[in-house]
This record gives C-alpha cells, sequence and structure tokens, in this order.
C-alpha cells in the first residue's frame, strides 16, 4: 500500500516525508503578500540556493540556518499550508486531495514533473538577478 493513503503528514517517517517533496522548486519561490487581503503572489525569482536545473537546494541540511526567510515545512503548524502552491504534495495530502499522476511516487519517474510543466527550472532566476519582485509576479502558477 502506498504510505501516502494510509499516514497523515505528521504520522510519516522523515524519508517517507522527505519522498512526497517533487522537486518542482515552487516553494524556492520568492512569494509577496497584499497586505490587505493576504493574498499570496508568486514570484518567477528562486532563492540563491536553489539549483534551478536540478530544482533542489544546494544547502539543504543546513538552508534555515543560511536563510532567514526559509521556512521548514514539517515544523509549521499544518493550518499554515495554505501559502505552499496548490500542486504541492503536502498541501495536497493535508486538504484529502490525491497526489497527481505525475507524481514522482505515482509515475515512478524523477522527470515527470518536468515532463508535465510543474517544474519552475524553464523559467525561474536566481533572485540575485531580480531588481524588483512586483515586476516578476506569475499569477498563473497557482
Amino acid at each position: 500500500m502506498n504510505f501516502w493513503k494510509t499516514k497523515k503528514l505528521a504520522e510519516m517517517s522523515t524519508e517517507e516525508w522527505e519522498s512526497l517533496c517533487d522537486n518542482c522548486g515552487k516553494c524556492c519561490l520568492h512569494k509577496l503578500e497584499d497586505e490587505d487581503t493576504g493574498e499570496i503572489y508568486f514570484t518567477s525569482a528562486a532563492c540563491n540556493l536553489l539549483n534551478l536545473d536540478t530544482c533542489r537546494c544546494t544547502r539543504y541540511t543546513e538552508r534555515i540556518q543560511i536563510v532567514s526567510e526559509c521556512l521548514d515545512i514539517r515544523q509549521l503548524d499544518i493550518a499554515n499550508y495554505h501559502w505552499l502552491p496548490s500542486t504541492c504534495a503536502y498541501r495536497l495530502l493535508n486538504d484529502g486531495e490525491e497526489l497527481p499522476v505525475w507524481h514522482p511516487l505515482r509515475s515512478k519517474r524523477p522527470d515527470s514533473v518536468q515532463d508535465a510543466g510543474i517544474s519552475i527550472r524553464s523559467y525561474a532566476m536566481k533572485e540575485s538577478e531580480i531588481d524588483d519582485l512586483e515586476d516578476h509576479i506569475i499569477e498563473w502558477l497557482d
């Protein structure tokens, strides 16, 4: 049986938890929040620690210490998962949804995320290359 169908997020082992990440890179994009509405806007500006080819953090185990804005999703209250991308496995499972067919745990292929057009690899830029985040909002993402 597939562990994500039988376990709640809080019950998963570290290995199971980590395997839920599809390496799309969306959570590593900078986000802007509308102060009046609370709406979250994703930008195409990615954290400088993100490898844009693999969409994996180059300093994953120490990212929280290096980047003050970086969040450890597992340490957050599940009620705060609303800012995660709509395609994120953690958000989907928390909301009682199924993993999409392109998710590597279902497809058994790590490149299925890129093939499905879910990865940020084709459009993301390093934050160090961006002057004004508001010029890089991508409304179609979520």
